[in-house]
């Protein structure tokens, strides 16, 4: 048989029948009542009309199911996220070609499908473990011819309201999975608790694929329950008390989770003391966040990847770190760097985009970050080729290398930086908390004394409110959304320069 997460998942339903695979808020799966709920939901995705179906589900046990039930069948399941605005949601649909939408909140999406133009064929309601699913069938969406081999497409918030659907192979799935399973030493015992959608790749892949190709076994709780509403809103003390109840070993978690964790616990929280590993990705993490939440004991370790390569490129474990690095290559990666140092990533490359052209087998794809490998193996990340500006003397300036360098500092919370064709640097600065001006003065100039005279940041003006993704000014994974805050902030800039 050829190797694939159900194949593995066969493996594990013969090694332990009876230990649980799945833990929700009302139902429990073990490893033998997984394999015979992905056979129901098989035959019954079979027997709708619909290829591509999206699925728009809460995080629980039967989100997994109809997930791998795709993969065990001959459907693909796109993961429809609800943080998601509406017109994102309409631009997948027709984008993907989704003839069907599968989803445990039916009003709102027949409210969104109604304002986006998209009607309605037909609604049927299937009762699966107690729980009421909708099958919305979709009239007037074509199908689309989607790369040969696609099993997942997936879709992430991007800086555009049209994010691009990345069309990913059953075996590129499974190289990754297996790979993280490898580094991370993932084992029967581990108790891994969602935290993350699951429409998120990084949770459904590292999330539910890894611990299940362990042997352990997952949580899986509604958004409400572990404390995340939206694309940003959070109840920390939730988080955390959710983590300890399960005495959760791994979890993954974005920069910003991390830091409202590491915050809480530092003001008194306590600490969930099962954890063992603790996966941060989404975006750049901050060196003195990691080694805040080293202090407390919390085993952080920051990775790097993205949706065209599978999700994880990279990442740092226990045995293998290095703080202020993303990490070693995972076994099945193949890295190389063109001569501007955009890093080149083999070894489990999307198939194609949405409506485009497939990518050869075997290719080496640019993922646009700028970044090095150090003398022992760890990649470094310095920028993103396309914010990369060149100031008015012909210098290259990659604005997350300044940033990074700024956000160091205790006093400045975010930082956008800027000098496309001007002779030296401006920045955009929210201070944190209640820093001073003065603060703010001393921490640029000590990140000036490790940046080249070209790099430095010579004025800079506060903020107005901090950059989120409620104001249009951060992505849904923390990337700043650059000409949103230049447009916001020009006149100001433009009275910097002389």
């Amino acid at each position: 048989m050829q190797p694939s997460i159900i194949a593995a998942l066969d493996l594990q339903c013969e090694k332990q029948p009876d230990a649980l695979a799945l833990v929700g808020e009302q139902h429990v799966l073990s490893y033998q009542g997984l394999r015979a709920a992905i056979e129901q939901i098989s035959a019954q995705l079979g027997a709708m009309p619909a290829k591509t179906m999206g699925l728009a589900l809460d995080n629980s046990p039967l989100w997994v199911v109809f997930d791998l039930a795709g993969l065990a069948s001959d459907k693909v399941i796109i993961p429809l996220p609800f943080f998601f605005s509406d017109e994102q949601v309409a631009h997948s649909i027709r984008d993907a070609g989704i003839t069907c939408v599968l989803t445990d909140q039916p009003d709102l999406y027949q409210k969104i499908l109604a304002a986006s133009g998209i009607e309605t064929e037909a609604t049927f309601t299937h009762i699966i473990n107690d729980q009421q699913i909708s099958e919305i069938r979709l009239a007037n969406i074509p199908a689309k011819e989607l790369p040969a081999g696609t099993v997942k497409v997936t879709y992430t918030s991007g800086t555009t309201g049209h994010p691009k659907g990345v069309c990913l192979s059953g075996e590129a799935l499974y190289k990754v999975a297996t790979s993280l399973l490898a580094v991370t030493r993932g084992k029967p015992g581990d108790r891994h608790v969602s935290i993350l959608p699951l429409s998120t790749l990084l949770e459904n892949l590292a999330g539910v694929y890894v611990p299940l190709l362990a042997g352990a076994t997952c949580h899986l709780l509604p958004q409400a329950t572990v404390g995340l509403s939206g694309s940003s809103g959070l109840d920390v003390q939730k988080m955390l008390g959710t983590l300890i109840k399960y005495h959760a070993t791994t979890t993954i978690l974005t920069p910003q989770l991390l830091h409202a964790a590491v915050a809480a616990i530092e003001a008194g929280h306590p600490k969930p003391e099962a954890l063992r590993f603790v996966a941060i990705g989404g975006a750049t993490v901050s060196e003195r966040l990691l080694q805040r939440a080293q202090n407390l004991g919390i085993p952080a370790f920051e990775g790097y990847g993205l949706s065209e390569c599978a999700s994880v490129v990279s990442l740092n474990t226990e045995n293998n770190r290095c703080i202020g690095s993303v990490g070693k290559p995972l076994p099945h990666t193949q890295l190389k760097f063109n001569e501007d140092g955009e890093i080149l990533v083999a070894g489990s490359t999307l198939l194609g985009y949405t409506g485009g052209e497939p990518v050869p087998a075997g290719a080496y794809w640019p993922t646009g970050d700028i970044g090095f490998l150090d003398e022992n193996g760890f990649l470094h990340l310095t920028g993103r080729k396309k914010n990369i500006f060149i100031t008015s003397f012909g210098r290259n300036v990659s604005p997350e290398w300044v940033e990074r360098e700024l956000t160091l500092h205790p006093a400045i919370a975010q930082a956008a930086v800027f000098g496309e064709a001007r002779p030296w640097n401006v920045a955009v600065i929210v201070p944190r908390g209640n820093a001073a001006e003065a603060a703010v003065n001393q921490a640029i100039e000590e990140a000036n004394l490790v940046l080249p005279d070209y790099a430095q940041v010579k004025c800079w003006l506060p903020a107005a409110t901090p950059f989120l993704p409620q104001n249009g000014q951060l992505t849904a994974n923390g990337r700043l959304k650059r000409e949103a805050i230049q447009a916001q902030y020009q006149t100001a800039i433009e009275k910097l320069y002389p």
